[in-house]
């Protein structure tokens, strides 16, 4: 990590504004965006941040304390109300998920000529309506100038943006989940044993829901052991209560190991994104959150569950049901009649002993459309090649 000046900066070929919010997720999804552009050859990344303390914990090398650093090949500035004065907009800038842009700043991408490419790169949807508006063009007015702002969605078929993919990852899981020494050293170093030809290993990433206390409770009674892998978080006092262990909650910390029946529960510490990476593709089934882990999960081509952010009115329903009409269309319709099943249940936080009962007898067609789901994502390309595509014929 090095510090610099904004006068001895380089001239930037994108510039990304990313407002933490909701526990890492759209920092999550625009650092991944940012390294890949870098890595991949598109030229210098600058990402403003307003949280760099937040940010800090899915980023071991960043200096909360620095205004301006490098991180990782990508120049990281502190978002805050005053511009440095000497700052040039990039080719492309890069508003995610509606962050709103500093006014000043775009006072100075109206007075360059030609003026940047503005995106506003939205969250991922699976609704029918983000075809019809992914690339459409909403023109800004400033003073007496006008900058056209286009809307950028990600998404599940060709007509949309695609999803955050860097070149080589799935080459890179395919190896690490071949390589059976390899994944009983990961396991060592989480204070865990090789894991057993019986037993099932479950990551745990979820918002709160009264579905974990069930489900958990149904691993504890599980004729099959289970191990749960849980970072420390938002859904641990639902967890610990399922498996009737709430004397532990005041004092869980990362590295415990806990047991209740049939299953063992390791508690792990926040992780980076490469760290995360790998413990979902080690697991079984992975039950996921938000955006970031999300599309991650995905590309584990494991069996997934996914918590969606909850909104008023029942709002995320509509979305989850989006994304399962995609994801459940090439599975048996038993198959997706359980897993659709199961996956309200979690997000409307109802009971799923039950469900998990089945767990045995769909397993195995799951774990086999995880593999086809994740090739057939990236048939049209992922969506930074898309993102540099669109571009083309813009700048």
């Amino acid at each position: 990590m090095t510090t610099s000046s904004p006068r001895n900066l380089p001239p930037f070929d994108w510039d990304i504004f990313c407002c933490v919010v909701d526990n890492f997720g759209d920092i999550g999804v625009t650092w991944r965006l940012a390294r890949q552009l870098e890595q991949e050859g598109h030229g210098k990344v600058r990402l403003w941040v307003d949280d760099l303390a937040s940010f800090a914990r899915i980023c071991p090398g960043l200096d909360p304390a620095q205004d301006g650093q490098w991180v990782a090949g990508i120049y990281i500035q502190l978002w805050h109300d005053t511009l440095p004065a000497d700052v040039t907009p990039a080719t492309v800038v890069i508003e995610a998920f509606a962050c709103k842009l500093p006014a000043p700043f775009i006072d100075r991408m109206a007075g360059l000529t030609p003026s940047p490419c503005w995106i506003n790169l939205e969250y991922l949807s699976a609704e029918s309506w983000v075809e019809d508006c992914h690339g459409l063009a909403s023109p800004q007015r400033v003073g007496n100038l006008s900058l056209n702002k286009y809307f950028f969605f990600p998404g599940f078929t060709a007509k949309t943006g695609g999803l955050l993919c860097e070149r080589g990852l799935i080459a890179e899981r395919d190896q690490w989940q071949q390589d059976k020494a390899g994944l009983a050293a990961y396991w060592a170093s989480l204070g865990l044993p090789a894991q057993q030809e019986n037993e099932l290993r479950v990551s745990l990433f979820t918002y709160e829901s009264d579905a974990l206390v069930s489900l958990v409770a149904s691993w504890c009674q599980s004729p099959t052991p289970v191990t749960l892998l849980l970072p420390l978080g938002r859904s641990l006092q639902d967890v610990l209560r399922g498996a009737g262990l709430e004397q532990a909650i005041a004092t869980a910390k990362a590295g415990d190991l806990l047991h209740s029946g049939n299953l063992t529960i390791k508690l792990l510490p926040m992780t980076d994104q490469a760290g995360y990476d790998r413990l979902l593709w080690s697991c079984d089934l992975n039950l996921v959150r938000g955006e970031d882990s999300f599309v991650r999960a995905q590309w584990a081509s494991r069996p997934f569950l996914w918590h969606i952010y909850p909104q008023e009115e029942q709002a995320h329903m509509v979305k989850l049901d989006g994304f399962l009409d995609h994801y459940l269309a090439d599975l048996p319709p038993d198959t997706a009649q359980w897993l659709r099943a199961f996956s309200h249940a979690l997000n409307q936080g109802e009971q799923t002993c039950e469900l998990w009962a089945q767990w045995p007898r769909y397993n195995a067609s799951w774990q086999q459309h995880g593999r086809s789901w994740s090739q057939k994502l990236l048939t049209d390309g992922d969506l930074v090649t898309r993102l540099v595509k669109f571009l083309e014929s813009r700048i």
